[in-house]
């Protein structure tokens, strides 16, 4: 289930908003939180825009839309593509009431009254059932996620780890998605040559003798 948000402007991390969580979930995911402000401080333009973080017994998702970003902190086994419908209808609902504002204010937690919209939302996605069976009747987040959350291997995963030891940056896995369908359209030429090859030295053989006989054939009766 959802355990946990936060909303940052994505330029600068300033956070403009966050649930309200009790003291057990504040325990639980203390260390959790921490590595939520180091995301929000390695995000970039060049950022992939819907990225899960696995660390531990949880994920976090992070979804950037219009500069902002809307991260949240799930236990590792619900559904990702629940949690980024999740995420999807918090940014159209933050945008509609707070976008005009976003770029202007210097406080955080400027707008600590979408706690109200957060909470309500989160329990909706609390039960899985439930929020499958929303998201079934949601045709406006299934329109705009076509083809994008439907094929849930689309959003890029990394570890924590590589975030906080080897110090990758969430910008690298753009460069690394564009590589790995380089090399993936290279290995499928790759393997069409060879099956050709294989083809010709498996029926060469055949092709050959065939023509041998139709030259015999020929010389002997024309």
């Amino acid at each position: 289930m959802v355990r946990s948000t936060t909303v940052a402007r994505a330029s600068d991390a300033l956070p403009l908003a966050a649930s309200v969580d009790d003291e057990q979930t504040e325990t639980a995911l203390q260390e959790h939180k921490q590595q939520a402000k180091l995301i929000f401080r390695r995000i970039n333009a060049q950022s992939e825009p819907r990225c899960s973080i696995e660390s531990d017994a949880y994920t976090l998702h992070y979804l950037i839309s219009n500069g902002v970003v809307y991260l949240t902190i799930a236990e590792k086994s619900y559904p990702r593509k629940l949690a980024f419908l999740y995420l999807d209808e918090l940014a159209r609902e933050f945008w509609n009431s707070y976008g005009a504002k976003v770029d202007t204010v210097r406080k955080p937690y400027a707008f600590v009254g979408f706690d109200t919209f957060m909470s309500k939302t989160a329990r909706l996605y609390s039960d899985t059932r439930t929020a499958n069976a929303a998201a079934a009747t949601s045709e406006s987040n299934l329109d705009k996620l076509n083809g994008e959350l439907q094929d849930v291997t689309r959003i890029m995963t990394k570890n924590m780890e590589e975030l906080l030891w080897r110090g990758d940056s969430l910008d690298r896995m753009s460069h690394l998605s564009t590589s790995l369908r380089s090399e993936s359209e290279k290995y499928r030429k790759a393997a069409r040559k060879i099956n050709f090859d294989a083809m010709i030295r498996q029926y060469a053989p055949i092709g050959a003798v065939v023509f041998f006989i139709l030259i015999v054939i020929w010389w002997k009766f024309f």
